[in-house]
Parts: structure tokens; sequence; C-alpha cells
């Protein structure tokens, strides 16, 4: 025990005698003044005088007894639970056991328990200190008076301890005892059903948000304010009737409760309730747990009347709209959120003015994870929405997203539109009812996240009307998707009904970055149109197309059949002469534009479709300069036509720019159009030379000749790029950069596929599982007018999470980007490489990279083959079969070497094709030239 003293000089009183002190101790459990309990306790603690070498006095008190048994409940007490409130009274007491007297003040006073150090400290006298013992202290600066207070205490304390050496000592020890244990034992009960319980129920949780119409109460404003007897009213109604229908279904042991969350009008009469309900399933039987499972007990509690034909009917004495039950899972976060328990980032933003601009700025900070912006329109109106501006982190909506929802809940099947990149061009997008939610979501602030722009209460408009076209030559009028130029709501209808003023005359559709064609079993996904009684598809694309529809009588219908908003587009009109539809001396393009005919097979892409350029048999005999200003397809194109090279000559001479011309940086054009990377430095100010550090690899390739595939060496083919799914082979792909991917667009269809965190690229790999660089995807950009039924614009980026480093640089390579102008011929020689099928019968994939050299096929060949061929397509094989890709291989490069400076171009991406190798079917290949402005656009460094 010395050694936990303090270093003060003890002074012995009556050496042999022990001073015994009975100090009393009164504990007052109280809380905002009321007093639960009181109890009084009698501890035993023997006092000690000390001096140190100035002669300054100080007082050691031991307490004995089994209160200091355990030794950690008194350092308990004395440290952690100062602050409780429980205890803070008992606490204060125990430090005020030495405020004796007032003779003590400003001395040094040591408290013990056993060998533990409870407290030391040095304090003044407070008045207010209960005292805790009757015992009276007295300072003494003698030997003699030191004698005469170690009796006076010895006298004392005997007296006491014959008065209180009793049972109450034991029986007060007891009941503190007693009291700590249950207090203890409670804290661990809470704990462990916290863990267990609490913790157990929210992880084994299921939420699923929805809503439904009550058309038999009519809306009240009250109902707006969630603390009003209004509001409560109907929410307890709800949520009784919620109660009454999933506690007498099959999902009765594992429902929880319902939450009405928002009541508000709607354009459709009553109110529209929006609401969570709360399921707590083990984690086993949650995978089957299904969101139309969920929505089949509510719709099948709706009672409707078949002799009324309505979709009104009771449910529990309700009025619900069956028709307008909407029901989807939901996340915990937005339960939390919208139900009280989570963010007070929510606005209620309400607009009662036509057309006025009401703002929605905001900016994420620091504990504002996640903000809700609920808008709500006058009845009979719409709501318009129009973000002028976006900044959040661009990866596929995985740590930012803005949600623009049909309801004033986040309703997983209400979502009108979902952004996942920063935007600085101003969209909008339109409600389909008087009401929208906005959440704009983070997972962290690095960066400033913010939006603005505003919202505006617009009119319902009707789409469609008649329209008596006049029979002139040029265009007479327009129409256009609902509220363009906005992103047009799902659900949308229009009808229009032509008419000219002769029958001789047809009406001419002119649609701007839009096209239809016949449907197909596979459905419509962006918009399907019936055109008197014929029924088409509508696609998004990036050029002008006409439709003629030969009739004077013309009734057309469009109607949406995305599930989602979508881009606006523009149609223009007018008459046109059946038995001509293009002027004299005009060709009819497959897109249905008319060129001249001086324009057909000059190598030039008027038509878009390339219709123009196909079925073109050029004699190169006559090379005048006639010749060559209307065969652009031969005029610098790298290979000598003519006898006298006049072909080639002239090539890097300025001349106006156009698809077909070589573009420096300083905007100068000529008409070299393979200049990219050749070696030879065409342009003033350098750049065809520029960023050409792409392309290279350690072989030449002239030894490999070879008959269907064979295996690669190792760095052979540094740019090519295993994607993996799940773990498993799935897809390829090339490195344009260190940290940029270019693939297929059709490897990343669908929700699963097109999330980023399911892929893994491995890089600078010959044998499949021994890559030299692995990296996790962070972001997938598809095409946006990317079309599933044709595998048109089927290109994709993908940026790697981790950049490979430049000392892969012996195993990894960037592939060159062919520039808009870079032109293959047909018999050109590449090489196609993946890891998939070595023949169209197997099931697994090659286990090292193959390779094998394939020919450009002629474009009209290609188109004679296939017919769906596009202007973003190309054709690669041997008509004899044996040498293609296949299963696996999507996605991967088409390499080409340039003549000139011996660079690797990527031409093409694996895309579809007919069987694998077979004869006379080659394979089709995304052309990668005709999308080098849509890389710029994202990958400005590898131009």
């Amino acid at each position: 025990m010395e050694n936990l003293r303090s270093p003060h000089h003890r002074l012995k009183i009556n050496k042999g005698m022990q001073y015994d002190l009975a100090v009393w101790f009164e504990f007052l459990n109280s809380f905002n003044g009321v007093t639960f309990w009181r109890e009084v306790l009698l501890l035993k603690a023997e006092l000690q005088v000390t001096s140190d070498a100035s002669g300054s006095l100080g007082f050691e008190v031991y307490f004995r007894g089994h209160w200091c048994v355990d030794h950690w409940l008194a350092d308990w007490l004395a440290r952690g639970l100062a602050k409780d409130l429980m205890f803070l009274e008992f606490f204060s007491l125990l430090v005020a056991v030495w405020l004796w007297s007032e003779e003590l003040a400003n001395h040094t006073v040591h408290f013990w328990c056993d060998n533990l150090a409870v407290v030391h400290m040095v304090n003044s006298l407070s008045s207010k200190s209960p005292r805790v013992s009757n015992v009276s202290l007295q300072m003494a600066e003698t030997e003699a008076k030191w004698e005469r207070l170690a009796r006076k205490l010895n006298n004392t304390t005997k007296g006491k301890r014959k008065s209180k050496r009793k049972s109450i000592w034991n029986f007060q020890n007891i009941i503190i005892l007693f009291t700590v244990v249950l207090f203890i034992i409670g804290v661990i009960t809470w704990t462990l059903l916290w863990l267990f319980i609490v913790q157990a129920e929210s992880k084994d949780a299921l939420y699923f948000v929805g809503l439904f119409r009550i058309a038999n109460i009519e809306f009240l404003p009250e109902y707006r304010q969630k603390e009003s007897r209004e509001f409560l009213s109907v929410a307890r109604n709800v949520q009784r009737v919620m109660n009454l229908v999933y506690t007498h279904s099959a999902f009765s042991k594992v429902y929880k409760q319902s939450v009405v969350s928002d009541v508000s009008n709607n354009n459709h009469g009553g109110l529209l309730v929006h609401f969570w309900i709360v399921f707590v399933v083990p984690q086993a039987k949650g995978q089957v747990f299904c969101e139309e499972c969920v929505a089949a007990i509510l719709k099948d509690s709706v009672q409707t009347s078949i002799t009324n034909r309505t979709s009104v009917g009771s449910l529990q004495g309700l009025a619900v709209d069956m028709d307008s039950i909407v029901l989807s899972a939901g996340l915990r976060s937005d339960y939390s959120s919208t139900t009280g328990a989570g963010t007070n980032c929510i606005y209620d933003l309400y607009a009662d003015r036509l057309h006025q601009h009401f703002p929605v700025d905001f900016s994420i900070t620091p504990g504002k994870m996640i903000c809700y912006f609920k808008l709500i329109a006058l009845v009979g109106h719409l709501i318009r929405l129009s973000i002028a501006s976006i900044q959040i982190e661009a990866d596929n909506c995985i740590t930012d997203s803005l949600t623009i929802y049909d309801s004033l809940l986040p309703i997983k099947s209400k979502i009108l539109y979902r952004i996942c990149e920063p935007a600085n061009s101003l969209i909008s997008f339109v409600s389909t009812n008087n009401l929208m939610l906005v959440t704009l979501k983070t997972t962290h602030v690095h960066k400033v996240k913010e939006i603005h722009g505003y919202f505006e209460v617009i009119p319902q408009e009707k789409c469609g009307k008649a329209i008596q076209a006049l029979g002139s030559t040029g265009l007479e009028g327009r129409i256009t998707s609902p509220y363009y130029p906005s992103y047009y709501p799902p659900k949308c209808i229009c009808s229009w009904n032509f008419q000219t003023s002769q029958k001789n005359f047809g009406i001419a559709l002119k649609f701007r970055n839009y096209t239809i064609s016949e449907k197909s079993i596979k459905g419509c996904e962006h918009g399907w149109w019936k055109i008197n009684e014929h029924m088409y598809c509508g696609y998004y694309i990036d050029h002008q197309t006409i439709f003629r529809v030969a009739s004077f009588v013309a009734n057309v219908e469009f109607q949406c059949s995305s599930k989602l908003s979508e881009r606006p587009f523009l149609v223009e009109y007018a008459s046109y002469n059946i038995s001509q539809p293009c002027p004299l001396g005009s060709f009819e393009c497959y897109t249905g534009l008319c060129v001249r005919q001086a324009q057909r097979c000059d190598g030039i892409n008027d038509c878009f479709d390339e219709s123009d350029e196909l079925f073109c048999d050029v004699s190169k005999q006559n090379c005048n300069t006639s010749f060559l200003t209307q065969q652009h397809s031969l005029f610098c194109d790298g290979i000598s036509d003519c006898e006298d090279g006049q072909d080639e000559q002239s090539c890097t001479e300025s001349i106006p720019c156009t698809n077909n011309t070589f573009k420096c940086n300083n905007n100068i054009c000529f008409r070299k159009r393979n200049a990219k990377c050749d070696g030879i430095v065409d342009c003033l100010d350098r750049s065809d030379e520029s960023n050409c550090s792409c392309g290279s690899t350690k072989y030449s390739h002239k030894l490999h000749r070879i008959v269907g595939g064979s295996d690669t060496q190792e760095g052979e083919w540094p740019w090519q790029v295993s994607l993996l799914y799940g773990g498993v082979a799935y897809c390829g792909a090339s490195v344009i950069s260190k940290e940029w991917l270019l693939s297929a667009a059709h490897c990343f269809q669908g929700n699963r596929l097109s999330d980023p965190r399911t892929w893994i690229a491995h890089l600078g790999m010959r044998t499949k599982g021994k890559a030299k660089f692995i990296s996790t995807v962070r972001r997938i950009i598809v095409h946006e007018y990317y079309n599933s039924r044709n595998y048109d614009y089927d290109i994709a980026l993908l940026q790697l999470s981790t950049p490979w480093r430049d000392t892969m640089r012996w195993l990894i390579q960037p592939i060159c980007i062919p520039p808009t102008s870079h032109r293959t011929h047909s018999g050109e020689k590449c090489w196609v490489t993946g890891w998939g099928q070595k023949q169209e019968a197997d099931d697994e994939g090659s286990a090292i990279l193959q390779k094998a050299e394939v020919e450009i096929v002629d474009q009209t060949s290609c188109h004679s083959t296939y017919g769906l061929i596009t202007a973003r397509m190309l054709c690669a094989g041997v008509m004899s079969g044996k040498k293609d890709s296949c299963k696996g291989d999507s996605g991967g490069p088409l390499s080409c070497r340039s003549k000139g400076g011996g660079k690797w171009f990527l031409i093409g991406i694996v895309s579809w094709g007919y069987g694998c190798g077979r004869a006379n079917f080659p394979g089709v290949y995304t052309r990668v030239s005709n999308f080098a402005t849509w890389i710029h656009k994202y990958v400005p460094s590898v131009f």
C-alpha cells in the first residue's frame, strides 16, 4: 500500500493505535428535481494525518469493508459515472467526504479504498456540501496538539463503533451492492436486446413503398401538415386498414407495420396516399419475398364491382382505385428519412402560379448525404423541372445520383429519370400528375455536389391534331413529342390525322435524330407508332431520316413505350408526289433522303446510311481530273489507284473541312485521310503526330499466317483486355489510355450488367488467371443511341478504378483510335483476338489468348449478306469461313496496322454475326472511326 501513497512524510500518532471514522453517506437518486429513493449508508474508514517537508498538513482516509472488495467498482464510480444522472449525487458525496470542517479547506486529502486510490484533490470548502459525519477534526501544528486531536478522534470513533457496528452496516451495503448489480444486469440485458433484436430486426427488415388513390375523401389543405389532426386521422385510418389486410394474409407472421408518409391531392380527384410497409423476414426467406406478392395481396383485397365496371373498389371501407396501386421495394435509408427518423434535408415546395420559376438550388455539405425536394402544383396542372447545371461524381450513380420521381416517395417504378453525370446544359422533365419528387444522394462529400435549376407549373396539353397538308413542295409544318423540348413523360399518347389536297400526294415525315422501322417481336424500346394500321418502332440516331406515307390520308398515332422519360423528337411534314418521291436527277437513300445523282458512288456518305455508296462499280482506268473530282474515295487514301499517281498528289493542301478530311488541332484540313500517327508530320502544329505513344508492340507479325486461330505470344497484343463479370470471363475490351477501355455496348445490357461494381478488368494477360494488372471498373458509358434490336451504336467506354502504371508498358499498351477521316479498304489484312470459343459448338473459351488474321470485307458484300448493316458497322473475315471471332470475344479489338508508321489502330469492335467462322458470313464489327467524336467527348487525351 505504501507504493500507492502520496510522497508526504506521515506523522505517527500513538504508534500502534488505529483511528477509525464513522462516515455517513446519504444517497439521493433524483432526476429533474424528483427523488426516486433515499438511502443512508455508514462506512468505516481510517484517518491518518500527514505532513510534508514544508509543514503543510494532509489527510489520508482509508475506506474498508466489502464496499471496497471490487476495486474496479470504486474506480468506475470515481472516473466514469460522474456525468451519469443516476449516480451524480452519489459521486459528489464521495468526493465531498473530506469536507468535514472549515479547518481542512485548501489542504490535500487522499481517499483510499484498500489498495486503490479513488480521488486525489485539493479543494476549497463548499458550504453547500453535505455533512457526512459528526466527527469534529481540528488542525494541529504541534505534537501536543496532534496528541489531543488523536485522543479526541480515538474516543469519538470508539463510540461510533459501539453504536453503529450493527447489522445496519451490512444491510446498507447489501442494498447498494444489490442496486449496482441490478443496474449492471439491466445494462447487459438492454445491450443484448439491442444487438440481437433491434439490430437483427433492422438487418432482416424489408421495406416496401407505394401509393394508392382514395376516391371518396376530398382533399383538405390541413393534410399537408403532418402534425394536424386531419392528417393524423387519415393516416391512422389507412394504417388500420393496411394492418387488417396484411395481418390476415400469408405474410401475417412477418408483417410489422405500415406508415403513412404523405397525403396529397392529385389530378384525378380524392386523396393520393403515400405509405411504407415493413416486414421482418429472416434473410434466408427474404430472397423469395417478392414485390409482386406484396402488391398482389393489397390489390386482391380491393373488392370491385363487376356491374359498374370501375377500378374503384372497397378496401376495408376505403374507396380505393385499384389501378392506382403502385408498390415496389424500398431502401431503409429512404424509409428512415421520409418517416422522420433520418435526414432533416426535406423540402416541401408548393407552387400555385402558372409559368413562374420557383428555384431549386442546393449544395450537398458534410452531414447531409441525401436531400428530398417534394414539388406540388395546382390540381389539374403538371410540373416541369428544369436542370440548368449539376455537379456530381460520374460513376453510374454508384456514388452520386439525382433521381426524379413521378410521386412524393422514392418508388422505383415511378422513376422519371436518373442523372448520373455532371451536366451544364439545360434539360427539363415533365410529370404525369401535379406532384414530383427530386432526390440528391451522395455516399461521401469530397467535392462540392450541387444542382441549379427551377420548377414551374404548366397546364396539361393534348398531344395531336388534325392537319390539312397544302400540297406545296417545301416543308409545311412540324409535330413534336409531348411538352417539347422537354423530355416527354411515360404513358403519353399522341394522334395526328393528315390529309393532303390531292389524292396523288402522300405525307412525308422528316425526323431529326430519330427513325422508325417495322415493329419486331422484341417490341419497341423508344415508342411505338401506328401509321394507317401498320406498326413501327422508334429509334434514336445521329442523323435525319424521312418516312413516306403513300396515301393522301395518314392517321399517325404515337405511344410512349418506355417507363422513363425520353429525349424529345421533332418531325417536319410535307406533301410529296407518290409517283416521284425525289426530284428528277436525284437518288432516294434508304434513309428516305434525296441526294443528287452526282453524289452517288463518290466516296462520301451523303445518305448517312452509305446507301449512295453501295453497289458501285468504279473503273480506275481513266484518272483524269474530272474523274478524281467525282471519286473522293480514291483521293488521298494512301493507295495509288492511277498510274501517274494523281490520286495521291496535293493531299496536304489546305481545303474546307468536311467529314472526309483530316482536321489538325489548328482547324486546318486536308485530303489525306489516314494522316494520324503515320510517321509523317503533315499539320503545321504537328498535331497529326501528337499522342502517338499507342499501337506499338514488340512483334512484327510478318511470319504469322494462320488458319483459324492460334496461340499468341506474351505481350503480342498489349491492348487486349479480358472483362470478368461475377468472376467469369464474359467479354473483351481494348486499352485506349491508362484508365479507359473500349468495348461493345451489348456486353452491358440490363440493370445487372450495367453495374460497374460487378466487373473486373484483366490487363497484360495471355493465359487466363495470369493477368499482370487487375482493376475494378469505376464507370461504364454505353452509347446513348445503342439499339439492342440491330446492334447499331454497339460501343461502350469503361473507366478503370485504378490506372495501370508506366512500369508495365512492356506488357500493357494503348491501341490508337482512328480519326473520323480514317479509311480501311476491302481486302486489308487485320487481326481479331480474344479468349472466346474456338469453334461454334464449343462450350468453353480458350485458356490462352487466340489470334486470327481476317480481311476487311467490301461494304456492299456485307449488306448483301446481312441486310441490316448500318454506317456504324463493317464486316471482316474470310468468305470461305474458318477465320472469325466467336462467343466470348465480344467487345474485343479488330486491330489493323497502318502502312505508314506501323502503328496499330482499333478499326473495329467485335459485335455480332451469324454463327462463327461460317462461309459467306463474316463477322460484324463496330466501326470505331465513326465514334471518334463521341470518344473524344469523354477521353480527349487519346486524340
